[in-house]
């Protein structure tokens, strides 16, 4: 008659994490208590045994746990102290590996993840009630990537924990309905936006949306970067960044991890048409990121035509913006106009811009307008296997980035990994960019 009670309470908080429940002496259930089991959602397993309690606890003892590739949780925790105990780069020194500025989807990752695990970022996740949330937050706090906080109620969050079987001790949970970061951030959110008529009462209601509430947190300072959009749009997910955390153009970047390498693709999800000066500042700010996660620029500046080849209103928008960045930032290696297939194969780069530091090697591939962005890096995902990561945000303070509707843990945790990299110790705290706010488009449909 306890195990209904037993079950109840494993889904409450503050109660010991169970992995199994075993009713030893060959017990048999009442009837009305295994109906009554039968009617409840029982998030652990329930195992009957005729041995006795002493001889079950003697063989479950002798027991041993198996490493295997399906032991997820024992793998993330053995790369956490392998990275926390072992210098890897002593390793690769004395292996005496060959270097390339080649960066691999593999590299990738173990330099991201690296990063992210040396300088433990604080990231708040808006969506703590979500199960991919969830089950992202156990494989970041075993890899310790990140000191993570969940937005949402905690009762319903370890119930959700519990009846998946995750472990989540040391990850934060707060209620974006907190009376006292409420009432601080409703103040704060009017302050910055009295010009558009916000009030501090309309404020309390506005910073309860946990996408408000997250990127407040970021703002003042109480966590480094958020990460959401599992269950939310993009529109939805960056507006609250755009107002509050702006630097200057905000755009983004896709990283395309092919087989043999990773390339960088921007803006592919915010600007719908940026103008020369606005496609310089995204080939700029597409470059540094792009640096900053291990691949080496060398833009790419795309167009229908190559070179001298072509003329139009389209194409001299390219040009002219490749001008900017030369002037700009003479030490970026940039071409343009380009067209794609000059920019990535040596044979055609050859024929058609013989002599040129970027055509047939560029890594970061800027696009003229969203819609040539949105159809570029589609048709690569799904033609050549590729994965792609992002869209990553750019010129903001602090680092918010969006999520697919339909990521996948994987996609998550590599997500928070970049969020946790992006986070710059030279801008300072401030007040956002003034001026017009940004029209948001849709986001691209993901």
């Amino acid at each position: 008659a306890l195990l209904p009670g037993l079950i109840a309470a494993h889904t409450s908080p503050g109660f010991p994490s169970l992995s199994a429940v075993i009713m030893t002496g060959g017990t048999e259930l009442p009837a009305p208590v295994e109906r009554l089991l039968r009617g409840m959602v029982i998030p652990l397993p329930v195992i009957a045994t005729d041995h006795d309690t002493f001889d079950t606890a003697t063989r479950l003892s002798a027991v041993e746990g198996r490493f295997t590739p399906a032991a997820a949780g024992k793998i993330d925790t053995a790369l956490r102290l392998f990275a926390e105990h072992v210098d890897g780069q002593v390793l690769l020194d004395r292996l005496a590996i060959a270097r390339t500025d080649v960066v691999t989807p593999l590299m990738f990752e173990y330099e991201l993840l690296d990063r992210a695990r040396a300088r433990r970022r604080r990231i708040v996740l808006p969506e703590g009630e979500e199960p991919r949330i969830l089950r992202a937050a156990e494989v970041l706090l075993r890899r310790g990537v990140a000191e993570l906080t969940l937005l949402g109620d905690r009762e319903r969050i370890a119930a959700q924990a519990a009846q998946l079987g995750l472990d989540l001790d040391g990850a934060a949970v707060i209620s974006p309905f907190d009376p006292e970061l409420r009432e601080r951030f409703a103040r704060e959110y009017a302050a910055l936006r009295a010009h558009k008529g916000v009030t501090v009462e309309l404020a309390r209601d506005a910073v309860t949306d946990v996408s408000y509430f997250g990127t407040l947190m970021v703002h003042l300072g109480l966590a480094d970067g958020m990460v959401s959009g599992a269950a939310h749009t993009t529109a939805h997910t960056i507006r609250p960044a755009f107002e509050l955390l702006r630097l200057g153009l905000v755009s983004s970047v896709f990283f395309m991890c092919l087989a043999d390498r990773v390339l960088v693709y921007g803006d592919c999800a915010v600007n719908p048409d940026p103008d020369a000066a606005q496609l310089a500042d995204i080939a700029i700010a597409s470059a540094r990121t792009a640096a900053l996660f291990g691949v080496e620029p060398r833009i790419a500046m795309l167009s229908y035509s190559t070179g001298a080849s072509g003329a139009g209103a389209d194409v001299d928008k390219v040009r002219e913006a490749t001008e900017l960045v030369r002037r700009s930032r003479p030490d970026l290696p940039v071409e343009g106009p380009i067209q794609y297939d000059a920019a990535i194969d040596p044979a055609v780069a050859h024929a058609k811009m013989p002599g040129s530091e970027v055509a047939g090697r560029a890594t970061v591939f800027v696009v003229p307008d969203l819609n040539t962005g949105n159809n570029l890096y589609k048709a690569v995902q799904r033609s050549a296997g590729a994965v792609a990561v992002g869209p990553v945000l750019q010129n903001l303070r602090k680092p918010v980035n969006d999520l697919s509707r339909g990521a996948t843990v994987a996609d998550i945790v590599t997500t928070v990994a970049i969020t946790a990299a992006q986070v710059r110790d030279d801008v300072p705290a401030g007040p956002v960019t003034s001026g017009a706010d940004v029209a948001l488009s849709p986001g691209p449909g993901r």
